[in-house]
């Protein structure tokens, strides 16, 4: 797979995958504002993805600013910051990058501004490389829990498209296909964006893992007709109770896996869980424009004028995922406790 987002020069390009699979086109930003831009308008999407498109804005911003002087670098700076946290409001990876580049301008109050520009550069590189290698660790982890012949029912795409390079959920998927195990897939379509048919049938196929598509209302049916042998997701955010917020319609999977005894598991890096969001309702649910419901490319297929709810993301409560998938372990219920267990036992803050 073509990386994700990467520096070129003192640009950042990324894929636009908006424009996947018909073609592979590069969106260059050359200023941060490009960046918002680009998270904004799905360019670039998938939670740890955009976690790294925020801190490599950043670093990108931070160059532009004209000033010798900390105190003005850093107000500006953090401005920038804030207009990147609210580009999207669902996933926390976003948010937890521009944390860490906040707090690394704070810890270098006494360098001088140029070093700071370079230092936060530099971070993130990698952080850009952390992704890759959290991925590679959860796919090592979560494959264990695939047996040598399966067939995985995923939803969304949390793959190479939605990271840096590698995957969560399909990350795990990967790297059983190296382990030699016979695996095939059922890709939900994933309406609206169609992530699954466009995104996650492509990477799969680029990669000879067997994957077919079936539109999201034929999941249950699958699932009944015992075709589905576990499902796997990635997820946008995990509350502290182990409650996940993910791509629209992953809630019913899970109820349906649930009902039909499937295995369902959500494969996600440690900075996904937020321990400051206590349960799934208190998730901010980003709402979209209406257009992306009524109109196939610019198509208009609803009658004008029709009002649209367009949530792009679900809350699957605790009680119906069987692990989380994580690149320090797999984390089951109790999650509350075993969150934060493994939280401390890796040295991150609760």
């Amino acid at each position: 797979m073509l990386p994700t987002i990467q520096w070129q020069g003192n640009q950042i390009r990324m894929i636009d995958q908006r424009r996947l699979p018909a073609r592979i086109q590069w969106y260059t930003c050359k200023g941060y504002r490009d960046v918002v831009s680009a998270i904004e308008k799905m360019v670039i999407r998938g939670a740890p993805a955009i976690g790294v498109a925020a801190a490599m804005g950043l670093a990108l911003g931070a160059a532009s600013i004209k000033t010798d002087n900390y105190g003005d670098f850093r107000r500006r700076f953090s401005h920038m910051a804030k207009r990147i946290a609210y580009a999207r409001p669902t996933a926390v990876n976003l948010r937890w990058a521009v944390d860490r580049m906040s707090a690394l301008v704070d810890s270098l109050n006494d360098h001088p501004v140029l070093e700071i520009k370079r230092i936060l550069r530099r971070e993130s590189e990698e952080i850009l490389k952390q992704d890759i290698d959290i991925n590679k660790e959860i796919g090592k982890i979560g494959q264990t829990l695939i047996h040598e012949k399966a067939r995985i029912l995923t939803h969304c795409n949390a793959g190479a498209l939605a990271t840096v390079g590698y995957g969560t959920a399909l990350g795990v998927i990967r790297a059983a296909h190296a382990a030699r195990k016979r695996v095939e897939v059922l890709a939900d379509e994933t309406r609206p964006w169609l992530q699954g048919l466009r995104l996650t049938s492509f990477e799969l196929m680029e990669d000879g893992i067997p994957v077919q598509v079936i539109v999201d209302n034929a999941a249950g049916s699958f699932m009944r007709r015992k075709m589905v042998d576990m499902v796997i997701t990635g997820a946008d955010r995990i509350a502290a109770n182990g409650d996940v917020a993910n791509k629209i319609g992953t809630y019913q999977v899970a109820v349906l896996a649930k009902e039909n005894r499937v295995p369902f598991y959500v494969a996600a890096p440690l900075s996904t869980i937020d321990t400051e969001i206590p349960k799934g309702d208190i998730i901010p649910v980003e709402e979209r424009p209406p257009q992306e419901i009524t109109r196939l490319g610019r198509q208009m297929i609803g009658p004008p004028g029709v009002k649209v709810l367009n949530p792009a993301f679900d809350i699957t409560p605790a009680r119906y995922i069987t692990a989380i998938i994580t690149e320090k372990g797999i984390i089951k219920p109790p999650y509350l406790a075993e969150i934060r267990r493994l939280l401390k036992a890796t040295g991150k803050t609760w």
